[in-house]
């Protein structure tokens, strides 16, 4: 039975909203709390929709302060009602995931989680780390909680097996050393058994690496050492002392790992321990994978929105979204407190694991207890560790944006800097990029990347000029002025292109997509940045002057000769402002340059490379505009093709299988 959806109009009273909430049924389903732009606050779920959203309106006393906020936000609503409480749970997490209301405890950044992925598929499996999955045959093991954890284990298991190096060894370099018949130099230093050369390695054998892998990151390091002595033994039997001596080494060092992990030993059991540890609305859950009775990883992960969000939905917060993306969920659960619908919890981790039964457990005593103990004591430390970070990082963001308040004159603290950067090839694929930065920390959501239109060969003035107009002709439409810009002074200024008008960065977006925009175009910064010397500043303070924004604060950022200096220079000036070594000033500029020109860079090197793909698909017979976007589309540069299967690039649109076939010789 499909979901019944009930959309409601919007509402600016609370007492409107709870006169709605009558009409609300006495279901299971899933509301979502919008504020008065149709923003969604908050997404929750209930096995009967009214009586929980009511709740919301009692008495304010009853509130926290969280939810107060969120109650004074909410002038609409809409509601999903299911046949169940086990698929409420399931839609709530889909639209968590898909919309991040502020107002929920959200896994951070949980949409950048790495795995380790096993191409168990491929004939030559590959071992690595990705932040995709999919239904391709491989084996996954995560998510990590960052990619160093991912490394780490990663260079620890090819010190132990010698698989294809992780990341140097694509398709395209292992194809290269067989058509030369001499492996690289991870061979000769025993980091790779050499499958890229006939003769070298079996196939078994690679294979039989590969599967130790597997069986390490099972926790399973007694089978693997009980297979290596019998190869031992047969080696050593054949007199191949050499192979003999490096199976030895290679115990050894499997069971040097395996004593580590025999430090925390417990029932030989398959389980994971989850606790917590939370201080001013910050909150670190720490997870222990324990693989037959031995702890293999320990995984910290941060959450945000967990201020006043009661311990037992913090706690099924995570586990949802944990194991919504996890690769494999244990038959056993130890938690550090109860969770909300423990039952539907279980039965929907009983579907992710094929059926077999999972359960979740709040030990209370003996050696459960002190898991869960040891894991709250180390989500605590992290959480200790964070805290320092964030504000050692807050002291110097706030030291470094008085400086540059008192060096540049201003009358408050620029807490909303733009700095805008160029970046060309001999004049070719020119684009610029904005990055904004708030309160000292970047805001990756209001960077915008510009591809230069009116200008031809390599002129950053006229480049920046452009950008700045664009920008600000934004900011025109985003605050009401409409399409013909006008000068703050009442003067109306020459029209642009119609294009211009509308179009964002880049030649990609549409009108929609700008109306959608529109409220962070109309964000003003309380300091404009230039990368560039007194040409670019100048030019940049004439196009703020015509478009009415002479008020803005602008300064030009100039680098030393080996970008070993960053320092300011004002309009109108003939000197610099030097910023000292030691200036919490600079620290910040150099961040905020720095990272405009990484933006910038990324962009243009994109394009270039784009362009690059497209010369060379335009010599190849057969390859069509048509088909040359799509794969273009689909792969994204020219080695993304060549590393693709025949059967992915005959599954791009336009393409048959003739064709891939063609295509993959010629590459």
């Amino acid at each position: 039975m499909e979901p019944t959806r009930v959309t409601r109009s919007a509402t600016d009273a609370s007492d409107s909203i709870v006169e709605r909430l009558k009409n609300v049924p006495l279901e299971p389903g899933v509301y979502l709390w919008k504020d008065a732009h149709g923003t969604i606050l908050y997404v929750g779920k209930s096995k009967s929709l009214r009586d929980r959203m009511r709740s919301y309106f009692g008495s304010p006393k009853g509130l926290n302060g969280k939810t107060h906020r969120l109650v004074g936000q909410i002038a609409d609503f809409d509601i999903i009602v299911t046949t169940s409480e086990l698929e409420a749970l399931l839609l709530e997490m889909n639209l968590i995931k898909a919309h991040r209301p502020r107002f929920n405890v959200l896994l951070k950044d949980d949409k950048t989680y790495p795995f380790i992925k096993i191409t168990l598929q491929e004939a030559w499996p590959r071992v690595f780390s990705t932040r995709n999955r999919a239904e391709d045959g491989s084996r996954y093991f995560g998510p990590y909680a960052s990619a160093g954890s991912v490394y780490r284990t990663l260079d620890l298991l090819n010190k132990l097996f010698a698989f294809r190096p992780p990341r140097d060894c694509r398709d395209d370099r292992f194809k290269r050393h067989q058509r030369l018949g001499k492996p690289c130099l991870y061979f000769d230093i025993k980091r790779c058994l050499g499958p890229c050369v006939p003769g070298v390695v079996s196939q078994d054998e690679y294979r039989a690496a590969i599967d130790g892998v597997v069986l390490f990151l099972e926790g399973k390091t007694e089978t693997i050492t009980r297979a290596l002595r019998q190869k031992m033994e047969a080696a050593a039997e054949e007199l191949n002392f050499e192979r003999a001596a490096y199976i030895r080494d290679q115990i050894q060092a499997i069971q040097k790992v395996s004593e580590r992990q025999h430090v925390l030993k417990t029932v030989e059991t398959d389980q994971d321990v989850i606790a917590f540890a939370r201080e001013d609305g910050s909150a670190v859950v720490q997870v222990f994978f324990i693989r037959g009775g031995k702890l293999i990883g320990a995984e910290p992960y941060t959450l945000q929105g967990a201020e006043d969000a009661p311990d037992q939905e913090l706690l099924a917060s995570f586990l949802t979204q944990f194991y919504d993306q996890a690769a494999e969920v244990p038959p056993n659960i130890l938690l550090a407190d109860q969770i909300e619908e423990p039952l539907i919890i279980e039965q929907w981790l009983r579907q992710k694991r094929g059926g077999q039964k999972v359960q979740l457990q709040v030990p209370r005593r003996g050696e459960k207890r002190d898991l869960v103990d040891l894991a709250a004591k180390n989500a605590a430390q992290k959480l200790s560790e964070l805290r320092v970070q964030w504000l050692n990082s807050q002291q110097r963001s706030v030291a470094g944006l008085a400086e540059l308040a008192e060096l540049l004159g201003l009358s408050e603290v620029p807490m909303r800097i733009e700095c805008y950067d160029i970046s060309n090839t001999q004049g070719t694929n020119s684009v610029g990029s904005m990055v904004v930065f708030e309160q000292g920390k970047p805001k990756k959501s209001a960077y915008r990347r510009f591809k230069i239109k009116s200008v031809q060969g390599a002129n950053d003035v006229a480049s920046i000029q452009e950008v700045l107009r664009r920008r600000f002709k934004r900011a025109d439409l985003a605050l009401g002025a409409g399409l013909e810009p006008m000068n703050r002074s009442g003067a109306e200024l020459p029209a642009e292109p119609s294009d211009e008008a509308v179009s964002l960065p880049g030649d990609e977006s549409d009108h929609a997509q700008a109306e959608a925009d529109a409220k962070g175009w109309g964000e003003l910064p309380d300091l404009v940045l230039i990368d560039g010397g007194k040409g670019q500043l100048n030019g940049a303070v004439q196009v703020l002057s015509e478009l009415g924004y002479d008020r803005l604060p602008v300064a030009g950022v100039v680098k030393g000769p080996k970008r070993d200096r960053f320092d300011l220079l004002l309009p109108d000036a003939d000197e610099l402002l030097l910023l000292g070594r030691t200036s919490p000033a600079l620290g910040l500029v150099q961040q905020i340059d720095e990272e405009a020109d990484r933006f910038a860079k990324v962009y243009h090197k994109k394009l270039r490379a784009k362009g690059a793909v497209r010369s060379l698909l335009d010599d190849i017979p057969g390859i069509g505009p048509r088909r040359k976007k799509a794969l273009i589309k689909a792969f994204g540069s020219l080695d993304g093709i060549r590393q693709a299967s025949v059967d992915e690039i005959a599954a791009v649109p336009g393409m048959t299988r003739k064709s891939a076939e063609e295509l993959k010789a010629l590459l």
